[in-house]
């Protein structure tokens, strides 16, 4: 399995990470990390889905709900789920769904208490709708679903978009890849006046990057008016790309992080963590130094005395292909490593951030690492102790969970994998 760390996962010519900005490119190097996982899995699947399902290294119990074909019911869950009242799980495919769309342009799908999934929507990439869903989704008190997709709209850079409980699907804003902003990858949250808020990893101000842009931190109205409360510039350490998705506090005010940018590095920084208050005035509350992370590819969750959690995909101990950390940052803008990746059998590569629990104690996934180098799911506690939860075969229980977990009031975490040789990916259910 050691041939899966060659995959390129980054490109460096303008610091961004072009996997995640071209669809094309990121299903190639899917297909490249299942047929990598297959190499090395089929042959012992039986031995690896028995030894990591009996939970030799683990006392939890995990459940496989559902199986994606990469057909009609969609593929490749990139983006985590949510959950209602019920139970019931929403989430998005980057593709499968609709066959007259080259690869399926993706589906917005539901999953109950049963395991019954069930297709709401399906994009079709043409006219004005939107395709390439790569984010979970954001729900309001009538049913409601809100989301993102990288490409399509009229614009062709991406969409904003509403799916009413019956399946009619309206799109609120299409970007336009100029100053509004491109190809958003992150997903929204919503306040309490129905007004969305999200990043965009490219657009805004166009003389950054090299007339690509650097991002934005936008804010879409109830009537589709959209608002763009910040345009990073890579300039006097302000961030680079923020691909990760916002923490709205009781005040109103966002957190995000940027993958590049801050005081540190060159020539494009290690990333930050930053704030965005009612009237836009942006914060850089973080540069990453390396030693503490870098390239933190994913949003924070915010605790009741206002401090901030989450992960780099890279970073620590003192080197960029260092395997990432866990995260805190205070109120005061004190900075501690939880936990550093890397130990013998850990996972690797933390692409989401974390779900917190009551107790205080950090849930996650990373994409790689773990016994098979098919990624794991971990918890950190008050203490800043790891313990794997699961650790992925690359067999039927999936593979390369990039997404993160979302909890129910048992406890229970729930979350998705990408797939493995032979599947469009998978929901699974960890019960503690």
């Amino acid at each position: 399995m050691s041939e899966l760390a060659a995959v390129p996962l980054q490109t460096t010519f303008t610091g961004r990470n072009e996997f995640m900005n071209e669809p094309t490119e990121l299903r190639e190097w899917m297909a490249a990390m299942r047929l990598g996982v297959a190499g090395a899995a089929l042959a012992l699947v039986a031995i690896l889905v028995t030894a990591v399902f009996s939970g030799s290294a683990q006392a939890q119990t995990f459940t496989l709900l559902y199986t994606f074909t990469g057909g009609a019911d969609g593929g490749d869950p990139i983006g985590g789920l949510i959950m209602d009242g019920q139970d019931n799980l929403y989430g998005t495919t980057a593709e499968g769904g609709n066959p007259a769309c080259p690869h399926g342009c993706g589906t917005v799908f539901k999953l109950d208490t049963t395991g019954k999934e069930t297709v709401l929507y399906s994009f079709t990439g043409t006219g004005k709708d939107g395709f390439f869903p790569s984010a979970s989704l954001v729900r309001d008190a009538q049913g409601n679903l809100y989301g993102t997709t990288q490409g399509g709209g009229t614009g062709k850079y991406g969409t904003v978009f509403e799916l009413d409980p019956t399946g009619n699907e309206t799109i609120l804003y299409s970007f336009t890849g100029a100053g509004d902003g491109a190809t958003p990858r992150s997903g929204l949250v919503l306040d309490d006046q129905g007004n969305l808020y999200g990043t965009t990893d490219s657009g805004g101000n166009l003389t950054c990057d090299g007339g690509l842009g650097c991002g934005t931190v936008f804010k879409v109205g109830p009537s589709g008016t959209e608002t763009v409360l910040h345009s990073f510039t890579g300039m006097g350490g302000d961030g680079v790309v923020p691909s990760g998705g916002l923490a709205l506090d009781a005040q109103g005010n966002l957190y995000g992080t940027t993958e590049f940018g801050g005081e540190y590095g060159s020539p494009f920084g290690y990333g930050t963590v930053f704030k965005v208050d009612g009237t836009g005035k942006e914060t850089v509350l973080h540069s990453f130094n390396l030693t503490d992370g870098y390239d933190p590819w994913a949003g924070l969750v915010l605790d009741a005395l206002g401090n901030l959690y989450g992960t780099t995909r890279q970073g620590s101990p003192g080197v960029a292909g260092g395997p990432g950390v866990v995260f805190k940052l205070t109120k005061k803008n004190k900075e501690t490593v939880l936990h550093r990746f890397g130990r013998p059998n850990d996972g690797l590569f933390p692409t989401a951030g974390v779900v917190r629990d009551a107790q205080g104690n950090l849930y996650g996934t990373t994409s790689s690492g773990g016994f098979w180098n098919c990624g794991t799911v971990f918890k950190i506690d008050k203490t800043g102790k790891e313990t794997l939860l699961y650790v992925f075969t690359g067999g039927s229980d999936g593979a390369s969970p990039y997404a993160g977990l979302v909890q129910d009031a048992q406890g229970n975490l729930y979350g998705t994998t990408t797939g493995s040789f032979g599947t469009g990916g998978t929901v699974f259910k960890i019960t503690p």
